[in-house]
This record gives C-alpha cells, structure tokens and sequence, in this order.
C-alpha cells in the first residue's frame, strides 16, 4: 500500500519548484499548463521549457516557480489534473 506524504514534511518553504507535465505536442497544451501554474504563482517568462518526443506526437512542459506553502503546491496540482491532453503529470 502506497501512503501519501504531507509535502511540508518533505520540503522547505519558500522553494523552487519544478512541476513536469507530459502531454499533446501544440501550443495549447503549452498554454494551458503554463495557465494553470499563474493562475496560483507568477511565472517568469523563461520559466517554461519545452521539448518535443522523438515522433512529435507528444511533448514535456516543465515550469520552475517559487512555491511559498504546500497549498500551492496541491492547487497547481489539482488544476493541471485539469488539462485536456494530459498523458502524465511528475
């Protein structure tokens, strides 16, 4: 049985934080995971990174941010649960 850990136990706040997101290759995927993580916490313009998969079919979306408490953290979780297209979510 897999137990969940409380992320304050696990990390130190304020932290950077880097949320990786898998999904459709496209603009608007990128856009809208980039949405979801400002729609908690700022993201600076070249806080997103993305590559392509070797087909192209899919691509990986990384944003680093500033994290100040664990409710953040589930928030943006919670809303990139969300995204239409997702295929994985680290």
């Amino acid at each position: 049985m897999h137990q969940r850990v409380d992320p304050d136990l696990l990390l130190d706040f304020p932290c950077h934080y880097e949320f990786k997101v898998f999904g459709d290759a496209g603009d608007v995927f990128v856009d809208a995971v980039s949405s979801a993580v400002s729609q908690v916490v700022p993201v600076a313009a070249d806080a997103t990174k993305t590559r392509l998969s070797s087909g192209g079919r899919y691509q990986s979306v990384t944003v680093c941010v500033q994290l100040h408490n664990s409710g953040q953290l589930k928030e943006i979780y919670a809303t990139l649960k969300t995204i239409e297209g997702l295929k994985y979510l680290l």
